[in-house]
């Protein structure tokens, strides 16, 4: 049996005209509440700092004037002697106020005493002059100051992720977290494919308690697959690279600016990277890797990209007009 109670709701929340929503709750007051027990009254709460809206809130009628302003209090943090009550019909400011009741009003009266209906909207006026839901106080992100660290504040701060992965390279001047997460992400399958019954993945064995482990990996392999990788990015791979020069990105024929040429741990297998800053929103970055370490400083997201020397070209490549149909490069 469908709810016609919630069925009601969420209509109510996808209207927007504020006419059409009284215009539902005269027509559907009689089948919406009806299920409703006699000493329940319905109301929407409202607030005059806030957006956010309190959609059918239920009370009992022998509820006091006080006890409301409690409720107010809890979902807006607005004191109760700093409330001033108005009862309407429906939201709105051009809709009549039916009741009003000054913060020194009425306390002890119930709200059966008003003669209210379901779906009425009880709005508090918050008449503190130092209200701190004032100006979006508290619904406003963008008012939040956020938690900010220099490069040189977190670089000397212990136990993060940079200072535990200059200990693992103190261990192994090998090490670096791209291929940290790269193991792990291995011997998690490993482990996972254990746990259906599967062939484990090449280079990996159950000990004699059946856990799965990592089985060494001959030396001269070992090494062999290290040159191979630090040969195809290693540091001449980026000779006549340099900041501030004009590039362009395969793929896509992206132009930009070079910001950025060195090693980027965090990301890939290692060796070297090149930081562009694209004259459109064309990259995956704005110049800080996922660990939250900043390398260059793009104008937003979008506009800068981590890129391998092989696949971008330096030279004459200047910012493209958007209005010149007759470019090459545009089709």
């Amino acid at each position: 049996h469908f709810n016609r109670f919630t069925s009601t709701s969420i209509t109510t929340m996808s209207i927007k005209n504020e006419d059409l929503l009284c215009l539902q709750r005269f027509v559907t007051a009689g089948s919406a509440y009806r299920d409703i027990q006699e000493e329940v009254l319905v109301l929407d709460l409202s607030h005059s700092n806030l957006k956010q809206k309190h959609i059918e809130i239920r009370f009992d009628k022998h509820t006091t004037i006080s006890s409301l302003r409690d409720k107010i209090y809890q979902k807006t943090g607005t004191a109760p002697h700093f409330q001033h009550l108005q009862f309407k019909s429906c939201h709105g400011d051009q809709y009549p106020v039916l009741w009003e009741i000054s913060p020194d009003q009425d306390s002890g009266r119930m709200l059966g005493y008003y003669n209210l209906a379901h779906g009425m909207v009880c709005h508090c006026v918050d008449i503190d002059p130092h209200s701190g839901s004032k100006g979006g106080q508290y619904e406003d992100t963008s008012l939040v100051k956020k938690f900010q660290l220099t490069d040189e504040e977190y670089n000397s701060r212990k136990g993060t992720l940079r200072d535990w992965a200059r200990q693992q390279k103190a261990k192994d001047e090998h090490f670096s977290l791209a291929k940290h997460a790269k193991e792990h992400r291995e011997l998690a399958d490993a482990n996972r494919q254990g746990k259906l019954g599967l062939e484990l993945p090449k280079g990996f064995e159950y000990d004699e308690h059946g856990k799965v482990f990592r089985t060494e990996v001959p030396q001269d392999q070992a090494e062999a697959e290290k040159l191979a990788s630090d040969c195809e990015f290693d540091q001449e791979t980026v000779n006549g690279i340099e900041v501030d020069m004009r590039c362009e990105v395969r793929p896509g024929n992206r132009r930009g600016k070079v910001a950025f040429v060195g090693e980027v741990p965090e990301l890939g297998s290692g060796g070297y990277w090149v930081g562009i800053i694209f004259d459109e929103p064309v990259g995956k970055t704005d110049g800080t890797t996922k660990t939250g370490i900043t390398y260059f400083d793009a104008p937003g997201p979008g506009f800068g990209g981590f890129i391998r020397g092989k696949n971008l070209e330096v030279g004459a490549f200047p910012e493209r007009d958007i209005m010149d149909s007759d470019s090459d490069d545009e089709l």
